[in-house]
């Protein structure tokens, strides 16, 4: 009897541990970092925001720009080792198609990003640790 309990006990904390996992909590950010969102709906999260949940979103965004830094240095330093009599071959294209892609995408982080920092000025939010 007492296997069948410990069983049961386990997986009511599991159940449970994965629902509290999906719920998001206030002090949490409610906006993912997607660079593909339009500004008119990133501007229209960010007035229903509190400070925090501004805080939140910013630095998320600042996260994923910096992730995509080393990508970047990775693109340039396989650019530059090209040699010049093969810069305009097929992988000079390939990996100059791709930091065009990922320089793009920084962009579109940032411009997002921005957002949030904004309305976080406008409201007196702390910006300390913001790449702003």
């Amino acid at each position: 009897m007492k296997k069948k309990t410990m069983i049961v006990a386990a997986s009511l904390l599991c159940s449970l541990m994965l629902t509290l996992a999906g719920c998001k909590s206030k002090s949490g950010s409610s906006a993912s970092v997607d660079e593909t969102k339009p500004i008119a709906e990133v501007k229209a999260e960010a007035e229903k925001m509190d400070v925090e949940q501004l805080r939140a979103a910013a630095l998320n965004y600042q996260k994923a720009i910096q992730a995509k830094e080393p990508e970047v240095q990775k693109l340039a330093e396989q650019i530059k080792a090209i040699p010049l009599t093969e810069l305009m071959g097929e992988k000079a294209t390939t990996l100059k198609a791709d930091m065009e892609k990922v320089s793009k995408s920084i962009a579109a982080l940032k411009e997002r990003m921005q957002v949030y920092v904004d309305q976080l000025k406008a409201r007196n939010g702390d910006l300390t640790g913001l790449n702003v």
